[in-house]
Formats: structure tokens, C-alpha cells, sequence
């Protein structure tokens, strides 16, 4: 039987108080960011930096007091990458440096390699067959030329209250959801993986691609080109260009102008160890009745190669570390257990929260198709019953944050309307720091989802989007500067008062009814942002 309603408690204003003060005047989320970003830098799964990350978080719950502190294997992922060098440059007919980074789980070149580059345009399989036979030793450039529009907006907003008064109204799911796009998702999930494979058997020596949108002004959006899993072949060398620079080169092979570029990348596989880590700690509850009952928050601690991963999701780990080293501080005593998850394998598909849900508190059946089992977890139908652990039913509540450095300003409630006075009274201590608006919306792509596909109660926080869609989200510029400490020490007391006032209230967050043999909610990789209050798109560019 779900929890019953928890009576929407009035918050400890005193300690509510004292949080403010310690975080505001004493606190110390930019030095947490200083170190995830500038000491160990981008978090790729599987890679020495994410091992590093684990471990440096682990050792530093434990010195601020937390108990339990550990690294969890959710799973096999497979193989770990990393770079050391990338260059590209046009050597005919004109000198030029490009800008220029690989793409994840793809070779290094084993040293400069010079070649004439062959321009292939191709969505689907057919496209390819004019070109079989045609590009050993060459240097493809893959995909068409963009020219960037002309910006007439800001890079940079803050949600106005307009904004905020859209979010606030709730829209009614449309019927052409996820579940209606996963088939051409799959579709073109299967080309892609042709598109590596064809590359290889044609003996390609390397690939440019244009960067992925908004990517202009030497912005660089880049993610994978190879496959992380051991049982998939290693593909070509492949690198992102910038779109200023591909265009250049796009426009003088389609003018009949050879080009010859000179390619450099040194790159590193890591198959010492195929499963892939959450980082986990607790401040143990204190009531008897209610220390078994779980609190939860984290955010995702992965991120990709090109930039540090500062605010795809050093600021979302930064805050979780942060609350809960204030609670430390505070010598909070809460009546239920907190327990800080920092996840690994989000930018994959939820992997990481996925396999922690699976492990310790449900989940459905894989799919018996061979031809669903092929696809990535997170474009898999759903099959089956709902099957639930005994775990399950103590966790309260999971609070995530994962959309950059923007401040919180409110709350997805993901359609559970019984959370609503709860969390009104929860933030009244924070309006006069811009939190004011919760929604019955859903929102998709991140982790709180995992838990949701469980009937866990998970929520994701409305922050303002600042510059997460059109500059740093999977680029080169997401990095430490791309931070506001003032946002971020606002989102760290936050998350701290809101997990502390659910590990003291009397009952638990009440859960949305689920059937279980209903499918759960979609879960998509960040290949994209998503429109707020809307499911995460797919991608749709069609390089791989």
C-alpha cells in the first residue's frame, strides 16, 4: 500500500536559518567544483578521470563524517577512453589549424597521417552504396555543410516570470510521446552502427564530422563515435570539427578543389576493468522507528570529453556534496537515513541510476526480441510485470539536480499532485531566493527518472537555463568559468533544507499510484536539451 499523505509539515526555520548563514558565509561549493573541475577534469565513464572522481568523492564524504561511504559497481559498461592530443589541419591548398576534438571510444591515428579528404554524404543505407570500393586511405569528411544562423537572442537568460508561469501550467502529455519516436530512434540507432562498421571495412584512415548543433563560433558539441561495449568492433579514427572549419573544407570539395589534411589524435582504450561505479554515502537516520527509511539526492557525475564537465554535471554533483556536507556541519540528526548517490554512465542512457534502481529496488523484464536486445538499455520497449524489491518501499523521496549552473527556481512534481502543499510549505524559507513555482509537469533525461519508473517518488528541480542550451551542454566550453557560485551555493542550501525536511517529517512522500504491468516512463540519454516540462528528444543528427 503506498505511504500515506505526509501532512505538510511547517520547515525548521531555525535550522533552515542556520543553513542559510553557513552556506551563504562559510560554505564551500566552489572549492568542491574547483576540485571535480580543475584538479580531476572531464568524467568520461569507464576513464582513469571518472576513477579518480569516484574516489576522491568517496575519501571525501568519509573525512566530512558520512557513514557507508563506498564505490558500487551497477553493472558491466565495458571499455574506458580517454585522449591525450588532437590535431587537424588542412595542409592543401592553404595551411590552416582547425579546431578539432575526437570522439569518444574511437582509435588514435598511431601518429600524423596525411590524406586526401573524400566528402560522403548518407542517411540511410542506401546512401552508401556509391561509395563502396572508393574510400580506402582517405580521409572522409562526413555529413553536409551548416551555416549558422545569425544570433538575435541572448545566449544567456534567466527564466522571467512569464516563463516560470508557463512552466506552472500543466499540458496534458501529448499521445505522440517517446514510446511514438522509438522507433525511428532505433531505426536510425541501426544505421549509425552500419555507418562505423562500413567506415572500417572500407579501410577508411580517418573521419571528420561537423559539429553537432548549435555548435558555431568555434564551439565544438561532441560525444561518441565508437562503441564503449567489448563485444563491438573499434572503428576509425573519428574527430568533430568546428562548423567554421568544416564548412571551408565542405565548400572547396564541392567546388572540385583537392584538399589534403594532416590528422594527429592519440587516444587510449582502458579494458582493465569492463564495470563502471556510483559513488554512495549516508548520514544515518536517528529514529528508531524511521532510520531504515531512505532520503535520497545526487545528481550525475559523467559527463563527456570536450569540456571539464562543469555543468553537465560538476554543478549538480558540487550541490549534492555540498548539502549534505552542510548537514554534517550542522549536526543535523535526521529522523530518516539520507543517502548521496553520484551516478555514473547518465550520458549513456540513466546506466548508472538504472542498474543502482535495478539492484536494490526493481525493475522489468529485458526483452527476449534479439533484434530489441541489440539496442542501448534506454531504447528498449518495455516488457513485462513491474517486479519489486523489498527495498522499494522504504525510500522516501530522491531529489536531482542535472541542468546546469542556473539557481533553482521550483520543482517538477512529475504529475504527483499530493506532493504540492508539502513542497509549497518546504519552500516558503526559499522564495526570497527566486524558488516559486512548482509544476505538475514531467520532465525527462536525467536520473530522478530511474526512480520514477520504479514508483519511487523522484523530482528534478526547475533551474534557470542561462547559457546550458546554446553554449556549454556537451562542448568544449563547459567549464569552470560557465559556473555562478551565487547560483550554485543557493541550489546547495536548497537541496539540503528540502532533503531535510523529508528525512523529518512524520510520513513518508506519498506515491503515484502504478500499475504494474503499465511501462514506465521513457528514459533517454542527454543526446539534446530538452524542452522544459517535455521528455528529452532523441538525437537527430545523423552522424554517429
Amino acid at each position: 500500500m503506498p505511504a500515506a499523505v505526509a501532512k505538510p509539515d511547517v520547515p525548521d526555520l531555525e535550522f533552515i536559518t542556520r543553513l542559510r548563514e553557513e552556506e551563504f558565509n562559510h560554505g564551500q561549493v566552489m572549492d568542491i567544483m574547483s576540485h571535480l573541475t580543475d584538479d580531476i577534469g572531464p568524467r568520461l565513464t569507464g576513464s582513469p578521470n571518472m576513477k579518480k572522481a569516484n574516489e576522491w568523492t568517496r575519501d571525501q564524504f568519509a573525512d566530512w563524517g558520512l557513514t557507508n561511504a563506498h564505490l558500487e559497481a551497477w553493472g558491466t559498461f565495458g571499455r574506458g577512453w580517454a585522449y591525450q592530443l588532437c590535431e587537424v589541419r588542412m595542409i592543401s591548398p592553404d595551411y590552416e589549424q582547425f579546431l578539432a576534438l575526437p570522439e569518444a571510444w574511437t582509435p588514435g591515428t598511431n601518429g600524423p597521417i596525411r590524406g586526401d579528404v573524400v566528402p560522403v554524404i548518407a542517411s540511410k543505407s542506401a546512401d552508401l552504396d556509391k561509395y563502396r570500393g572508393k574510400l580506402a586511405g582517405k580521409i572522409v569528411l562526413f555529413g553536409e555543410e551548416r551555416v549558422p544562423e545569425p544570433i538575435e537572442k541572448p545566449l544567456f537568460e534567466r527564466d522571467a516570470d512569464a516563463d516560470l508561469a508557463r512552466i506552472a501550467n500543466f499540458e496534458v502529455p501529448s499521445q505522440a510521446g517517446p514510446a511514438a519516436r522509438r522507433p525511428e530512434a532505433a531505426e536510425r540507432f541501426r544505421f549509425q552502427q552500419e555507418l562505423r562498421k562500413f567506415f572500417s571495412d572500407e579501410r577508411v584512415a580517418a573521419v571528420l564530422d561537423i559539429t553537432r548543433q548549435p555548435g558555431q563560433d568555434g564551439t565544438i558539441f561532441v560525444q561518441a563515435g565508437g562503441n564503449y561495449e567489448k563485444d563491438k568492433p573499434t572503428t576509425v579514427p573519428r574527430v568533430t570539427l568546428s562548423v567554421e572549419h568544416f564548412g571551408r573544407v565542405a565548400r572547396l570539395l564541392a567546388k572540385k578543389v583537392p584538399v589534403e589534411v594532416e590528422v594527429n589524435v592519440e587516444a587510449r582504450f582502458y579494458d582493465d576493468d569492463d564495470k563502471a561505479y556510483d559513488t554512495i554515502a549516508e548520514i544515518a537516520g536517528t529514529d528508531p522507528s524511521l532510520k531504515e527509511q531512505l532520503v535520497m539526492l545526487g545528481g550525475h557525475m559523467d559527463s563527456w570529453h570536450a569540456g571539464e564537465g562543469a555543468t553537465d554535471n560538476g554543478a549538480g554533483v558540487a550541490a549534492a556534496m555540498e548539502a549534505v556536507r552542510l548537514l554534517k556541519k550542522l549536526d543535523a540528526q535526521p529522523r530518516r537515513t539520507i543517502r548521496v548517490a553520484l551516478w555514473s554512465g547518465e550520458e549513456e542512457g540513466l546506466l548508472g541510476s538504472r542498474g543502482y534502481v535495478k539492484e536494490h529496488f526493481g525493475s522489468r523484464p529485458e526483452p527476449t526480441n534479439p533484434q530489441d536486445r541489440e539496442l542501448p538499455a534506454y531504447m528498449r520497449p518495455p516488457t513485462g510485470a513491474l517486479q519489486l524489491k523489498p527495498e522499494q518501499k522504504l525510500v522516501s523521496v530522491y531529489f536531482n539536480l542535472d541542468n546546469g549552473t542556473g539557481k533553482i527556481r521550483g520543482i517538477y512534481l512529475q504529475g504527483n499532485s499530493a506532493v504540492a502543499p508539502i513542497f509549497e510549505k518546504w519552500m516558503q524559507p526559499f522564495k526570497d531566493l527566486g524558488m516559486t513555482t512548482l509544476t505538475l509537469r514531467n520532465t525527462g533525461g536525467t536520473d530522478h527518472l530511474s526512480f520514477d519508473a520504479v514508483g519511487i517518488p523522484g523530482f528534478q528541480f526547475i533551474q534557470d537555463p542561462m547559457d546550458y542550451g546554446t553554449l556549454t551542454h556537451h562542448s568544449n566550453l563547459d567549464v569552470y568559468e560557465h559556473i555562478r557560485p551565487a547560483d550554485l551555493k543557493q541550489a546547495a542550501a536548497i537541496m539540503a533544507g528540502f532533503v531535510y525536511d523529508a528525512a523529518m517529517c512524520d510520513d513518508m512522500i506519498f506515491r503515484k499510484p502504478i500499475r504494474p504491468d503499465e511501462p514506465p516512463p521513457k528514459t533517454e540519454p542527454e543526446s539534446g536539451v530538452e524542452k522544459k516540462g517535455e521528455p528529452a528528444a532523441p538525437p537527430t543528427n545523423s552522424a554517429p
